[in-house]
């Protein structure tokens, strides 16, 4: 599998880019911003019901509840 940085294309001055499933609302490119890193590398944000997948690793959806 190729890198998506060696696909997509180099922007002068990008902070990040992301290449997502979902289509992205104000607050989630907020809360993008603030978690990945601003090193000018595109990213692959995946979306499902009950799981995120960023960069290839799976991060699980779950409720304040259900975390100890």
């Amino acid at each position: 599998m190729r890198d998506i940085n060696n696909l997509m294309p180099k922007i002068p001055g990008m902070k990040w880019g992301v290449l997502t499933n979902a289509y992205p609302t104000i607050d989630k490119i907020n809360e993008i911003n603030r978690t990945i890193a601003h090193d000018g590398k595109w990213h692959t944000i995946f979306e499902e019901a009950d799981q995120i997948h960023v960069d290839g690793k799976r991060i699980w959806k779950k409720k304040l509840e259900q975390m100890t």
